[in-house]
């Protein structure tokens, strides 16, 4: 009898799973995800939602506008120009706000969202009122607006985490991957990201199944990387 063919794992590219269904909850963001779910109930049309890279930030930004029918994009894409047909959503979210963007843009969408009764989502690495805003009266305006912050994980989400990245890549692990994996990675969102792409690139290069010894090499090679930059 031959034994049945392991499953060799092929680069059909990956799409991350953006929907309402897709996100996982948990102590850490749960708050943050309260806030989303109660537009738009907001006490102020604004809201500044904050977190580490890759906490999912991004993944409740696209939830927000799926539920109010609005726009996403980058900070840097902001322009003055195209705030009068940004202010005809209703509602905008502008994200990694605080990487760099146009401050006079960003204050003239402020006002006109709150003229046309919209709402706005700004996203950052920090709470907006710790950006560096140079600008005294769009500086005053994020200052006063509700936060919503997600924190660094816990091991339940974490573990749920890495199970969802390895599906958006249509790949399946084990619990012994998983379970050898969990108290050796760094504990971030984003780290999960980068393991679980560095692991599917071997498993690819490589042309072997996930298992316990391929991660425990890309670990390995991460962590000296790491040691060597």
């Amino acid at each position: 009898m031959t034994s049945a063919p392991k499953q060799v794992p092929f680069d059909f590219g990956h799409q991350p799973g953006f929907s309402a269904v897709d996100f996982l909850i948990a102590g850490n963001n749960g708050d943050a995800h309260d806030w989303i779910a109660r537009w738009p109930s907001w006490p102020s049309f604004a809201l500044g939602l904050w977190g580490p890279p890759g906490c999912g930030k991004s993944h409740l930004a696209h939830i927000h506008c799926e539920a109010s029918a609005g726009i996403l994009l980058p900070a840097q894409a902001l322009t003055k120009d195209d705030v009068p047909t940004l202010a005809d959503y209703p509602s905008v979210v502008v994200e990694d706000a605080d990487r760099g963007v146009d401050e006079a843009a960003l204050f003239h969408l402020f006002n006109l969202l709150r003229e046309n009764r919209g709402f706005l989502l700004l996203t950052g690495r920090d709470a907006p009122a710790r950006w560096k805003i140079a600008l005294p009266d769009l500086r005053s305006r994020l200052s006063a607006i509700p936060v919503a912050a997600i924190r660094s994980p816990e091991d339940d989400l974490l573990e749920a985490l890495l199970v969802k990245l390895f599906s958006d890549r249509q790949l399946r692990v084990g619990p012994d991957v998983l379970a050898f994996i969990l108290p050796r990675m760094e504990r971030s969102f984003a780290a999960a990201r980068a393991l679980v792409a560095a692991i599917d690139e071997a498993a690819l290069a490589q042309r072997r199944e996930i298992s316990v010894a391929l991660a425990r090499v890309v670990m390995a090679a991460t962590s000296a990387d790491g040691e060597n930059s």
